[in-house]
């Protein structure tokens, strides 16, 4: 990580219910991570240890990463679950309750910024942010797209634009995996009983051009289309394309 990039930010998108949040469950060390839950204090679906805030002032997501700049020894790093919580509980806290709904809307873009721009390239550590998705028609396309919804002036480009690395967390059918067996895609026996697997998509097909899954080119061929959606899996996969010790 260097000349301001983090190479290790990466945005895990889906919609509910696809294993976004169980995508954590393997990252080793969790005491050395801080979890910021933004969901209304929502349970992991697993048991950890993580260095968990409870986020009911999107200020404290702010704080938690200087607490990780200020003190970089002491973390592994940051994961932000999830942006779309956060984002809608700052137009809640901030934009409705602002005398001047329009420089509410303006912090409320700054405010992003600021988390983004600044806090996740000076942490130099992992960051891991999880976002819901939503099908939204394209009127000039006539087309239905999927994306993070997200309100102001950030819905033009849309959040993914900051992210290098946006995978998709999916269900898929055992059946429409098949096609796809690689290093990073394991059926287990569960799978085989439930006939489908919790994956994530890393790169666009034919049946999902309309989403805004993304990662730097060749850093994934078509065999690798399909993987397990574990995130430390993902990140050793991307310390080993950036060349991160």
């Amino acid at each position: 990580m260097s000349n301001g990039i983090n190479d290790q930010l990466m945005l895990i998108s889906g919609f509910s219910g696809t294993g976004k949040s169980a995508s954590l469950r393997n990252i080793p060390n969790q005491d050395r991570w801080i979890y910021c839950n933004c969901e209304a204090g929502k349970r992991l679906p697993f048991k950890n240890n993580f260095k968990t805030v409870k986020v009911n002032d999107p200020e404290l997501v702010l704080a938690a990463f200087d607490e990780v700049i200020e003190h970089p020894d002491d973390y592994d790093g940051i994961i932000v679950d999830s942006l779309t919580f956060l984002m809608d509980m700052y137009e809640s806290v901030y934009v409705l309750t602002s005398h001047n709904t329009m420089k509410g809307w303006s912090d409320y873009q700054q405010f992003f910024k600021t988390l983004l721009q600044d806090r996740v390239v000076r942490v130099n550590k992992p960051v891991i942010f999880t976002a819901h998705v939503a099908d939204q028609l394209d009127e000039k396309e006539m087309a239905v797209k999927t994306a993070v919804p997200v309100k102001g002036a950030l819905k033009n480009n849309g959040v993914e634009s900051y992210f290098s690395v946006n995978v998709a967390a999916k269900v898929v059918p055992l059946k429409e995996l098949a096609e796809y067996e690689n290093d990073l895609l394991h059926i287990t026996e569960e799978d085989k009983d439930l006939g489908y697997k919790y994956v994530f998509q890393t790169r666009k097909t034919a049946k999902t051009i309309g989403e805004r899954i993304r990662a730097p080119m060749g850093m994934f061929d078509k065999a690798h289309t399909y993987i397990d959606n574990d995130v430390n899996m993902l990140l050793n996969y991307l310390n080993d394309y950036y060349g991160v010790n």
